[in-house]
């Protein structure tokens, strides 16, 4: 029905509009688009490069709704963790409510893909695989059942929102699901289905399908073409076709852009940030779509974010544009901002992405102290970096070699993902030591196992549990942490201070690490003046600067140390 009142409202003002002249692109006045003066404006200050974002796979988090664990037919028999386990929309609702994500200190959710998967099972040669992944996707317009409903996914945004949490949409541009008996392939004209990609250069790693039954999006296509058949007879099957055609009629007349396949998915994808007003993108796949797509993009969800927020003054968070998070595989810090495909650099931050995933951290965490750790991001991030920023992460749903596999360096995983500048990305289960090894389960699939919710009961559980909270909740208090200027004050002790200043945010803290148990003389460098009070809050102890250092008596090494507000 929300969807069937907006396309009447489009087509109204196509038909007023219309006959004055074409409708603009820029229709969305931006500089009348301001945080509303609001109890939200009393919240830490929010900014997206130290933020701190939860990952986590929407099949395996948490079961909100039993009615919907088995739809579409997807009974086949799979090897173990290759079928929907009946993770859901609803489960990370309830968890927001329970106040799991903000005792975790969380300020963005990123969810994997939610929209509507090809129906069949994969035969992958060890058994089948159904699409509880969401990265195979059938239909950009409709949200997959087994996940939940595009009204839950308002509710989800909504209940963020009002927790003060953003939402990070995950986007797959590349390529359709794999073909199977329920799923026929797209069109030529949409498609390729050969040849498969060899990564010698750039073309070869663009121009052709990541796995052999993986029909990637012609995204250099810039020609008109027609939707494909079987989406037409599938959207006219559900009774929507119509809705569904007039808002292509609408977008491709306001944008001016050609129908081709890329701009067919921008005009779905951005519906979600138009109607419901989700905050940024998680990019699936960068490096193997032709980068102006990702201009086009960024363009067309940045102005509907703008439109998003002119009709909803009352629920803006803040005066942030819409976020674009790439999944650019292989990117590392060291190679600042470009990508070398061999034979063409890419630089990807100037097109359309405010950040990208590091896929260098796990290496450098295990290589570096924290003082090298430390200084290095900071130096990247303020130098070659600087406006532009990076996702840090010890273990991923792909990725099976992550930071600590056998879950040995707990504690040490938290701390140094959570006080390393840049984006903290917690994978599902890090901070409860979810198992990322399941004897005789393929390596690859462990790493996607469900979230052991009976876990936090157990004592040691908890306790790590707690120390992921308060590394977590103080990144989320304090964006100095992520997002300021690394200095070191001491070596032994190892102290350090983190000083953020920037579009009339102030923040600065003093953190101390490895400290002996019992009380600590804490040296401030002057970051804060005499006399004043601060808060540990890793303790929770109150102390005063006096003689330009502070003493706290905690059974803590770490110290974490702020103005008290």
């Amino acid at each position: 029905m929300i969807r069937l009142m907006k396309a009447v409202l489009f087509l109204f003002l196509h038909v007023v509009i219309g006959c004055k002249g074409e409708l603009k692109n820029d229709d969305v006045d931006r500089s009348k688009i301001t945080k509303p003066d609001t109890e939200k404006s009393k919240k830490p200050s929010f900014v997206w490069e130290g933020s701190n974002i939860y990952f986590l796979l929407t099949d395996r988090f948490k079961n909100g709704d039993t009615t919907n664990d088995n739809v579409l037919g997807r009974t086949k028999k799979t090897d173990q963790l290759k079928g929907f386990e009946g993770g859901d929309i609803k489960g990370i609702i309830k968890k927001i409510k329970d106040g799991y994500f903000k005792d975790l200190g969380v300020n963005v959710i990123w969810f994997s893909p939610i929209v509507e998967q090809i129906h069949g099972s994969v035969d992958e040669g060890t058994g089948n695989t159904y699409a509880f992944h969401g990265y195979w996707t059938k239909d950009w317009t409709k949200i997959d059942p087994n996940f939940g409903t595009y009204q839950e996914l308002k509710e989800l945004v909504e209940t963020a929102h009002e927790n003060d949490i953003r939402i990070l949409m995950d986007i797959v541009m590349n390529h359709t699901g794999p073909v199977t008996e329920q799923d026929p392939v797209w069109p030529n004209s949409w498609v390729r289905t050969s040849p498969q990609c060899t990564y010698k250069d750039y073309e070869s790693t663009v121009n052709c399908t990541l796995l052999k039954n993986l029909p990637d999006i012609k995204t250099e296509n810039n020609e008109n073409v027609e939707l494909p058949e079987t989406l037409v007879n599938k959207w006219k099957s559900e009774g929507r076709l119509e809705i569904e055609l007039a808002e292509i009629d609408v977008f491709f007349t306001k944008t001016r852009l050609k129908r081709s396949p890329k701009n067919y998915i921008i005009k779905w994808l951005t519906d979600y940030v138009r109607e419901l007003g989700i905050d940024g993108y998680r990019v699936d796949t960068v490096k193997h779509i032709k980068e102006d797509t990702w201009n086009t993009l960024a363009e067309q969800a940045r102005l509907a974010f703008a439109e998003w927020k002119s009709k909803n003054q009352d629920k803006i968070l803040d005066n942030n544009e819409f976020f674009m998070l790439g999944e650019l595989y292989d990117y590392r810090i060291d190679e600042k901002r470009f990508y070398d495909f061999g034979d063409r650099r890419v630089d990807y931050f100037a097109r359309g992405f405010d950040n990208m995933i590091n896929f260098q951290f796990k290496h450098d965490a295990n290589q570096l102290d924290y003082e090298k750790l430390f200084s290095k991001y900071n130096k990247a991030l303020h130098t070659s970096l600087i406006g532009k920023g990076i996702t840090n992460y010890i273990s991923s749903y792909d990725d099976n070699k992550p930071f600590d596999k056998n879950r040995s360096k707990t504690y040490e995983s938290a701390t140094k993902l959570l006080l390393t500048p840049g984006i903290s990305q917690i994978y599902y289960g890090d901070e409860i030591a979810r198992p990322l090894v399941i004897e005789e389960t393929d390596e690859n699939v462990a790493l996607k196992s469900n979230m052991d919710w009976d876990a936090i009961n157990n004592k040691e559980t908890k306790a790590l549990l707690d120390h992921w909270q308060k590394l977590g909740k103080f990144r989320k208090n304090h964006p100095a942490v992520g997002a300021g200027k690394h200095k070191m004050i001491s070596q032994k002790p190892y102290v350090f201070s983190r000083k953020y200043h920037k579009n009339g945010i102030s923040d600065k803290v003093v953190i101390g690490l490895d400290f002996p148990i019992g009380e600590k003389i804490i040296n401030i460098n002057s970051v804060f003046p005499e006399g004043t009070i601060l808060i540990d809050q890793y303790s929770g102890k109150e102390v005063k600067v006096f003689n330009n250092s502070v003493m706290v008596d905690s059974k803590h090494e770490i110290a974490l140390l702020a103005i008290k507000r």
